[in-house]
């Protein structure tokens, strides 16, 4: 069947329409109508082959929600009209060490959505349906498409890094990540503390939940009581020392916001309290699963700008300039 879809044609290009055919699926596959996607800023690198990756023409688009149309003939845990969320990853191998420990995120093998493959952008995506996840009824479908991408990465960054609850969690920027993963830490019985350098983003992390707000950290400020985690949401590059220093004994500083220069610190500023630095992707599929069940339960919904699909450039730009509060979403049912 041919597919209607929005592609970058070349190297940064602005979207385009662009007409593609998907061919027959396999077995476990499933062939999902879009109604809404995320734009992230990963779907940006992938346009402008920041990561070397990219193949033209690019349809973008991987915090995809829609509804199953088709599934292969292996296909078990779906069914035709069920409403399902897919997010960067489209497949692994489900075979190897990290697939069968269910973390398929970390597997040698695993595709994403929209590496050498057409993604969200389009009127109709396929993928392994092993890695499309039903949506509670109580997520609208412009508040879930974030949560497949953003909302995983936070979400797992926080569990990996020890996050329970009766904790104090550190989140520094409030931005398309940063106020998910307040939310989350949050509304799962933390104490938050935010970093951020802009004064409208604190009273906006206050007003989300946010116990304590640090305006333009310094080395000055200290905090009245220190951090078990600290979430980094932002590509900047910050006084990481700093940060190291408001961890508690055991505490963690995780990154999935990636500074652009490599981070140099003593070893001895780790050691002394036992004291870790972790990075982390998204999640595997029973995280992305749990992640869904309490943004349910606990209404942790995105903030989000609805784009109609015309206005697809419009939206990249303004994801591109950071002037989105806080998720771009463009909506394919009008």
């Amino acid at each position: 069947m041919k597919v209607n879809a929005l592609a970058s044609k070349t190297k940064g290009a602005s979207l385009e329409n662009f007409e593609y055919e998907i061919k027959e699926h396999s077995s476990f596959d499933c062939l999902i109508q879009v109604e809404t996607c995320g734009i992230c800023h990963s779907d940006i690198h992938m346009i402008d082959n920041d990561w070397g990756m990219s193949r033209y023409p690019l349809v973008p688009g991987h915090e995809i929600v829609g509804r199953v149309v088709d599934i292969g003939n292996e296909v078990q845990h779906l069914k035709i009209g069920d409403r399902v969320g897919v997010g960067w990853q489209a497949s692994a191998c489900l075979e190897c060490e990290e697939c069968l420990n269910g973390k398929e995120n970390l597997c040698n093998k695993n595709v994403g959505v929209i590496v050498g493959r057409h993604g969200g952008f389009a009127k109709y995506v396929q993928v392994d349906s092993r890695f499309a996840f039903k949506i509670p009824d109580s997520i609208e479908s412009n508040k879930a498409s974030p949560l497949m991408c953003a909302g995983i990465t936070v979400y797992s960054a926080l569990r990996y890094a020890g996050m329970s609850s009766g904790q104090h969690i550190g989140i520094i920027g409030i931005g398309g990540l940063g106020h998910l993963a307040l939310q989350f830490a949050q509304k799962l019985g933390n104490k938050v503390t935010v970093f951020t350098t802009s004064k409208d983003k604190a009273e906006f992390a206050l007003n989300l939940g946010a116990s304590d707000v640090v305006l333009n950290p310094t080395p000055k400020d200290k905090l009245n009581s220190k951090l078990n985690i600290i979430i980094n949401t932002v590509p900047a590059d910050l006084d990481w020392k700093y940060f190291i220093n408001q961890l508690k004994p055991d505490g963690t500083l995780t990154f999935v916001g990636v500074p652009p220069k490599p981070i140099s610190l003593p070893i001895g500023m780790l050691l002394d309290q036992r004291k870790r630095i972790m990075a982390s992707p998204i999640g595997g599929r029973a995280m992305i699963q749990e992640m869904l069940k309490l943004a349910a339960e606990h209404e942790i919904f995105p903030v989000t700008e609805i784009f109609d699909k015309e206005e697809a450039n419009l939206a990249i730009e303004k994801v591109r300039n950071n002037t989105i509060r806080y998720r771009a979403v463009l909506d394919f049912r009008k």
